[in-house]
């Protein structure tokens, strides 16, 4: 008896050349001069009339040889496509992780979806943001985010002042020079808030989902070595169809 996972291999390239035959007989059928024939002889009138050598066309497809070769080709696949889904109804295997079931006796069908599932929320974990490693984080209850530790700046402004280069006289004015002085007027308290994730974080959750993956491939296949049943239902429906 075939296993499922050797069903499921065939069924691929089984169904591709069974539409391809089905397409091709289609398009057959719809070339009439490929369906036609014709036999004509030429009689003349009396017998010192011209003689003419007969005509023929020979008829190159038969519809009922075509429908026949074409059920043939879909017998295999209806039969295969039969096979795989029967046996779908009784493969199932548990889903382990570290020696745990984490599920258990799940359906081929439904490990499938999850391992394209699993696929996609590996992509979305991976992208998840990162605290700056140049940062300090703590965890901050009353902001529900991470926070850094505050940090003290000062806020200086320019106050202009005169440097006086030279006194006034009776002849000349004073010469004046202005300039800027930096004075503290204040301070900034800094605290910066992410909702990003600390790196060990991300790394853990890309591990777990990595594990998981692991755990349905090796379900899947444990409940695609399942030995099935073949099913022979193409026939009937043949059968039923052109008979």
């Amino acid at each position: 008896m075939p296993k499922l996972n050797q069903v499921i291999a065939i069924e691929k390239g089984t169904k591709s050349r069974s539409l391809q035959e089905l397409t091709d007989a289609h398009h057959s059928l719809q070339k009439p001069t490929l369906l036609s024939g014709i036999s004509r002889t030429y009689r003349p009138k009396d017998e010192e009339g011209e003689q003419l050598p007969p005509e023929s066309t020979r008829v190159q497809l038969r519809s009922e040889e075509i429908i026949r070769q074409t059920t043939d080709s879909l017998v295999k696949l209806f039969d295969i496509v039969a096979t795989k889904d029967w046996a779908n109804c009784k493969a199932k295997a548990d889903v382990v992780v570290d020696g745990t079931v984490l599920l258990s006796q799940v359906p081929a069908t439904y490990l499938l979806f999850l391992e394209k599932q699993l696929v996609d929320l590996h992509t979305f974990i991976k992208k998840l943001p990162v605290l700056d490693a140049a940062e300090s984080w703590t965890f901050d209850t009353s902001a529900d985010c991470w926070a850094t530790e505050p940090v003290q700046t000062l806020k200086t402004k320019k106050v202009p002042r005169n440097h006086v280069k030279a006194e006034a006289t009776e002849k000349h004015p004073a010469q004046v020079e202005v300039y800027y002085e930096d004075i503290v007027v204040g301070s900034w308290r800094t605290v910066k808030f992410s909702g990003a994730l600390p790196a060990q974080r991300v790394n853990e959750l890309l591990a777990r989902v990595e594990k998981l993956q692991e755990a349905v491939k090796f379900a899947r296949e444990e409940a695609n070595n399942l030995e099935v049943e073949e099913q022979k239902l193409g026939a009937k429906v043949f059968q039923y169809l052109f008979k």
